[in-house]
């Protein structure tokens, strides 16, 4: 990201925010194994087929999903696998803080004993 002009780093940033929605990464594992629709989704998520579409959309504009009408149905595919990489990633990260954390919350709970 360095010496980035402010446009790019507006697009990163929007990027992010997409990626900052759990309903959102949820439908992304749930296309993980392969397309969906979105009656689908919406049943496996537990959302109104609405709220879904609407989720959809904005991963769609920001090229991490794809989709096909197909007669009434409109079927969604992962448009960028990278986003499965960058999400490994950032759950390791989180996961190395819960570890780095349970390891000082069990030395001060030693002390106290």
């Amino acid at each position: 990201m360095e010496n980035m002009p402010q446009e790019a780093l507006e697009e990163v940033a929007a990027y992010f925010q997409v990626l900052s929605e759990p309903t959102r990464l949820q439908l992304l594992n749930l296309l993980r194994a392969g397309e969906r629709n979105v009656g689908d989704l919406a049943l496996a998520c537990g959302f109104t087929p609405a709220n879904i579409s609407r989720h959809l959309s904005h991963l769609t504009k920001h090229g991490l999903v794809s989709r096909e009408a197909r007669g009434t149905s409109v079927y969604y595919r992962i448009a960028d696998e990278s986003v499965y990489q960058l999400c490994d990633l950032v759950c390791g990260n989180i996961a190395r803080l819960y570890e780095r954390a349970q390891k000082r919350h069990t030395v001060f709970a030693r002390e106290g004993d």
